[in-house]
């Protein structure tokens, strides 16, 4: 089922989530069938359980929306379940992100250009993977919604000052998505 996307200001976005409970193999496949299902409907390239307002931590990433400009994503999608980053490069890297709960803003955001992550995927599998470039963008973006961190708190102070005016805005509800999207 296609949920709608949470916007800035909604406080499931500053939770940090709870562990999903695998035992509940049920539950679980529901949820990465939402998720799924409402990435698709949104054109992204990521989301996270708490951006369709359940605060458990489980993230999608789909590669594919985005292989024009980055062509070695073609058929990356991961579904990773309690993910872990167990190692991060020292090298980093910016890049000009953006989010499904943040429309309209995009900051430059510095972060590890490789990690390391530990996750179950949709099979309740254990697996461990590195993942490097935008793949490692997209894994770390999703992740930090998982500890309630939204792409905009990891900006230089002067950039996030000149976008407070847009994020106060979508906070307030004054923002169309072409997504269904809502704040609360």
């Amino acid at each position: 089922m296609v949920r709608p996307i949470y916007l800035y200001g909604s406080e499931v976005l500053r939770k940090v989530a709870e562990d999903a409970d695998l035992s509940k193999k049920e539950e679980i496949q529901a949820l990465l069938t939402d998720l799924w299902e409402t990435l698709a409907a949104s054109e992204g390239c990521g989301l996270a359980a708490p951006q369709i307002g359940v605060s458990t931590r489980v993230v999608v990433v789909d590669g594919d929306i985005m292989t024009d400009i980055y062509p070695y994503l073609k058929g990356f999608r991961r579904t990773l379940i309690n993910p872990v980053i167990k190692e991060a490069s020292k090298e980093k890297n910016t890049y000009n992100e953006g989010c499904l709960s943040v429309p309209g803003v995009y900051c430059d955001v510095l972060r590890p250009e490789r990690v390391k992550v530990a996750y179950y995927d949709e099979n309740l599998e254990p697996r461990e993977e590195e993942f490097d470039k935008f793949a490692a963008r997209m894994v770390q973006h999703e992740m930090s919604h998982l500890d309630g961190v939204i792409f905009t708190d990891l900006v230089a102070p002067i950039r996030k000052k000149l976008v407070n005016n847009k994020l106060q805005r979508i906070a307030g509800g004054k923002v169309s998505t072409r997504y269904r999207s809502k704040i609360k």
